[in-house]
């Protein structure tokens, strides 16, 4: 709902509760008119709407001030730039400003509803990569996790965030983060810090085939991984940040794993490791939920010492970038762009992960493709099929969460994708060939910025699937 009547009296100028959305648009930014005026200084900034998060964490993200001059012809376009930068600090359902003249001064009101901030999730996930490879294994039922998974968004009212994870089952994972992206008065330096804790009575110890081979041990644990991480974050906005990391990791297999595969970790059943990571992140988005327009860009340079004096030390760099173009006609076209080097002289099976992690030519969900380097084109032309009102939950009272926003896109994908693996094993047939699938998708855009995505894929080996996503491919 739009703020109107804005006047001297300021308990009009309130919003009324704002429903959530799931993409902004230039609907909810309204310019009273000024007769006369062609530049004006901002006389006062108003955040209402806001009971939990502070007014300076607001401002930071701002590109003006009270006592700024700005160009009325200009303001739709400002303020819809700084409406968006509040938006995608993911702490509101949905943000809306009014502009007025009191005077010859500005007064712009910026209204916002709150999200709910605290998430006790149950953990119950599949022990795998994906569903999948799940179903391909024959033990499928024992590998289950269970467990609680605790988010605090907005903690203390300044965008801060406390993550801790409680894991049992088949992995056993004890977690605990806490991110605050920026501190005192210009919030543009942050910080970071975390520890985690790993078992598993399985491994993936080796790939053959272009799939994993796990080794199971029901009386032990075949993998041990602890670390801890501390870094610093530099940010001028919610688009642009830089965070530099520092962890310290200890890692253990069995002497089984090491005697199956001793490349896992380079003849050794135990190794420690520092890791200096950079990374710089652009992100000029329309929104970040669900994107149909803008850019961005991500550079991560990581530098990896091991601390047994013999192992050789390993560079990475990896490089993400996508751009997304609305067509006209309720079309809109993504691009996106990644890859990743890898610069040592010697590289243990564990750290020569390429495709079916992190990245993905869709359409091979059930392998893995291992190597050095790797590059990966996605593309995508998406059409909105679905956009009703959000679906009002009579009977809960709280409009943090009783209302449930709904959108949903048709998708038209192509990948292709390349590994560079020097000493790949014969049995393995992936590797340094080109990769291409092609398919047809629905994205659902739905609570609290969630997409699910349903997707019907041909790869390049002529194979065709089904396959089952909860983020954005993109």
């Amino acid at each position: 709902m739009l703020l109107a009547g804005l006047g001297p009296a300021q308990a009009d100028t309130l919003p009324h509760p704002l429903r959530p959305v799931v993409a902004p648009t230039d609907t909810l930014v309204q310019i009273l008119p000024c007769p006369g005026i062609v530049r004006a200084p901002v006389g006062t900034i108003i955040f209402a709407g806001n009971a939990v998060t502070k007014d300076r964490i607001l401002r930071a993200e701002l590109d003006f001030h009270e006592g700024d001059t700005l160009n009325l012809v200009d303001l739709p376009a400002r303020l819809e730039a700084n409406r968006r930068r509040l938006f995608n600090l993911q702490l509101f359902h949905a943000v809306v400003v009014q502009s007025s003249c009191t005077g010859s001064r500005l007064l712009i009101v910026f209204g916002m509803q709150e999200r709910w901030y605290t998430f006790p999730v149950p953990i119950l996930s599949l022990a795998d990569r994906n569903l999948r490879s799940w179903l391909d294994r024959a033990d499928r039922w024992r590998r289950v996790d269970y467990g609680v998974h605790l988010v605090r968004s907005n903690f203390r009212g300044r965008n801060e965030q406390l993550i801790a994870n409680l894991q049992l089952g088949f992995n056993r994972k004890y977690e605990l983060f806490y991110e605050a992206p920026g501190l005192g008065h210009y919030r543009r330096l942050g910080l970071g810090v975390g520890a985690s804790y790993f078992q598993s009575h399985s491994l993936d110890y080796i790939t053959l085939a272009d799939r994993l081979t796990p080794f199971r041990a029901d009386d032990g644990f075949p993998i041990q991984r602890f670390y801890v991480t501390g870094g610093l974050r530099f940010r001028h906005t919610v688009q642009f940040l830089t965070a530099l990391n520092f962890s310290y990791h200890r890692e253990q297999i069995s002497d089984s794993v090491n005697h199956y595969n001793p490349t896992y970790y380079l003849g050794l059943t135990q190794r420690k490791y520092l890791d200096l990571n950079l990374i710089s992140t652009r992100n000029q988005r329309n929104t970040f939920a669900y994107p149909l327009t803008g850019r961005y860009a991500q550079v991560a340079l990581t530098h990896r010492i091991f601390l047994d004096g013999t192992t050789p030390s390993i560079t990475t760099l990896h490089l993400n970038y996508t751009r997304y173009l609305a067509l006209g006609r309720q079309f809109y076209y993504s691009v996106g762009l990644s890859g990743q080097a890898r610069l040592t002289r010697q590289l243990a099976y564990a750290d020569s992960r390429a495709f079916g992690y992190d990245d993905l030519v869709r359409g091979y969900d059930q392998y893995v493709i291992d190597g050095r380097h790797y590059a990966l084109v996605q593309q995508g032309l998406s059409y909105p099929l679905l956009r009703p009102q959000p679906i009002r939950l009579q009977s809960i009272d709280n409009p943090k969460i009783n209302t449930i926003p709904l959108a949903l896109y048709l998708n038209i994908f192509a990948d292709a994708g390349y590994v560079i693996a020097p000493h790949s094993l014969s049995q393995n047939r992936l590797p340094n060939q080109l990769l291409s699938a092609v398919g047809l998708g629905l994205h659902l855009v739905t609570y609290y910025d969630r997409v699910f995505t349903a997707e019907y894929t041909l790869n390049g080996l002529g194979q065709t699937g089904y396959f089952f996503r909860a983020e954005f491919p993109i």
